[in-house]
């Protein structure tokens, strides 16, 4: 492997790892596409309980 596709990669892992970090915190948050970003009116299908 040469040094331009190891910093490709490098990079790649990187956006990807903060795509991960970000949806993590929005369900933590209460937010997810799967309730439209509102798990609080969601009628309880969502796997995260909105306090």
């Amino acid at each position: 492997m040469n040094v331009g596709t190891a910093v490709v990669l490098l990079i790649l892992c990187g956006v990807v790892a903060l795509i991960i970090r970000k949806m993590v915190q929005d369900k933590r948050n209460g937010k997810s596409l799967q309730c439209g970003m509102d798990c609080q009116h969601c009628g309880g299908h969502c796997a995260h309980k909105a306090e």
